[in-house]
């Protein structure tokens, strides 16, 4: 049996491919391995959203081939349609699949190697229901960008705007609950855009197709309503009614598509996660407009004024930029106004980097990376200071928290998670360092409103939702506890000592 190992660059949308491209080769027979270990076959799904992006996935191409050569290495994703524009070659792939084919990987690799083919078993499989890796799946529902922000090079790598059928969206979500999922995080490159190609939907919908409304009842969608396409919202409140999956994350939204539509859904929908992912990018109207974002200041905080008044609890995270071309102090200080006016519970920091063939390359009034260093010190404070108030509204209260794993706890945090971000930015990412050592394994997961939560609990937790009480804030989220102990009588897991004392000492009182 040939194997073979799967490695993602990138955004939340190319895990969400790398992912769908290894069930193909798991349902056709190969061997799945971890990626630093020997397979016949790597596949790395490239990005280029950054210069070092493109220099991590040439890297990985490099590696692999040194290390292995007598595997096959196929190289895809955006670092692959980069290297056409800008005319380089990678000359360690054996194998390089366009973009918009990636799905099609496995396809693509037998046609070229079919002595691959007559070593696999003649009759594919399903992948088993194990084949669950996570707690959240990532689903996703559109593809495609044409807005052309002067920094970003995603039009162009990924050039075709496509949505996919909401019939096939919902037989995917049904396989995931089948799987273990209780979680989807819908995303997609331009996500608010699903549904809005011209000819959308008229090959697979006719006049009797159920699509759905939005009224202020939970569950509200109608298969007497008729629209002539389903929109994002249609998709996200379609979704909550899989059986098996109790919550639907919105991955991403642009300011311009956060319609009081789909704020209505979020009131509507206890099952949709009371989070928003809103990229702000610059708070200053001047850059928005050299960046050619299709908003200002005040419409933003609008927006998000009336995302607050129409979902309780709601966290609004975002993407931010620091050192766009002609950035001055002012605008980085509107850019700060902003922040502290928001409140966002977290946002992702970004150094603008030029990124080939865009406008932004080549406009003349560059900011000094010494520059965008302290900036991007300054606006991490500002943002960890917002972050720390959200929290803190919070603690005292009990909140539902999806059970991921099990983790090191220490007191400064961390966080390994990126629900929120798209990545689809055309910058270069700020980490965030937190000290401490791992110490004491926790249960950890996130709350609907994304606030990390690491509480003692047995094992037989992780996959459900529990009722946890915030009690103390971390550097990037909270320490809770449970109600009392989640077992039948005369039964408990291996790891029952994880159970508080308290919760015994009350039981025997």
């Amino acid at each position: 049996m040939p194997t073979a190992a799967f490695t993602t660059l990138g955004c939340k949308v190319n895990q969400y491919e790398t992912q769908r491209i290894l069930d193909d080769f798991e349902a056709r027979g190969f061997g799945i391995t971890e990626f630093n270990k020997h397979a016949d076959v790597y596949v790395i799904n490239t990005c280029s959203v950054t210069q070092a992006a493109e220099r991590k996935s040439h890297y990985m191409v490099r590696k692999v081939a040194t290390q292995n050569p007598d595997a096959i290495v196929v190289m895809t994703g955006c670092y692959g349609e980069m290297a056409k524009i800008k005319g380089e070659t990678v000359a360690e792939a054996s194998l390089i699949v366009p973009n918009h084919q990636k799905l099609q990987t496995l396809q693509h690799l037998l046609r070229k190697y079919p002595e691959l083919e007559d070593a696999l078993d003649t009759q594919p499989t399903l992948p088993a229901k194990s084949t669950a890796r996570r707690t959240r799946a990532t689903l996703k529902v559109q593809d495609g960008c044409n807005v052309f922000c002067t920094f970003c090079s995603i039009p162009y790598t990924r050039k075709v705007m496509h949505s996919r059928p909401l019939g096939e969206l919902v037989a995917e979500a049904e396989l995931r609950a089948a799987q273990g999922y209780r979680e989807l995080v819908v995303t997609g490159v331009l996500v608010g855009a699903y549904g809005q190609e011209p000819n959308f939907g008229r090959s697979e919908l006719s006049d009797a197709t159920p699509l759905l409304q939005i009224t202020t009842q939970p569950h509200s969608w109608s298969p007497e309503t008729n629209y002539s396409r389903p929109d994002l919202a249609d998709v996200l409140l379609r979704l909550t009614q899989v059986p098996g999956i109790e919550r639907v994350r919105l991955s991403s939204i642009e300011p311009t598509q956060v319609t009081d539509r789909l704020l209505q859904a979020f009131a509507s929908e206890p099952k949709l996660c009371p989070h928003l992912h809103i990229p702000l990018q610059s708070g200053d109207s001047g850059i928005l407009r050299t960046m050619n974002r299709p908003y200002d200041q005040q419409y933003y905080l609008d927006r998000c004024a009336a995302a607050y008044a129409a979902i309780p609890d709601l966290a609004i995270t975002s993407d931010i930029m620091v050192g766009f071309p002609g950035e001055d102090r002012a605008a980085f200080e509107n850019t700060l106004v902003v922040v502290r006016s928001v409140g966002f519970a977290r946002a992702h920091l970004f150094r603008y980097s030029p990124r080939p063939n865009t406008p932004a390359a080549d406009f003349i009034d560059q900011i000094p990376d010494a520059e965008k260093e302290a900036r991007s010190k300054e606006l991490t404070a500002a943002c960890r200071e917002s972050q720390q108030k959200f929290i803190q509204k919070f603690l005292g209260r009990t909140l539902e928290v999806l059970v991921e794993n099990r983790e090191g706890h220490s007191a400064a945090g961390g966080d390994e998670s990126d629900a929120g971000s798209s990545g689809n930015d055309g910058n270069t990412a700020i980490e965030i360092e937190n000290g401490g050592s791992a110490n004491q394994l926790l249960l950890s997961g996130y709350t609907g409103n994304y606030i990390r939560v690491q509480f003692t609990g047995g094992s037989h937790l992780i996959r459900t939702v529990v009722k946890v009480q915030l009690t103390e804030p971390t550097t990037d989220g909270a320490i809770g506890e449970v109600g009392g102990a989640h077992f039948a009588p005369q039964e408990a897991p291996p790891d029952a000592d994880f159970i508080p004392l308290a919760t015994f000492a009350a039981a025997l009182a």
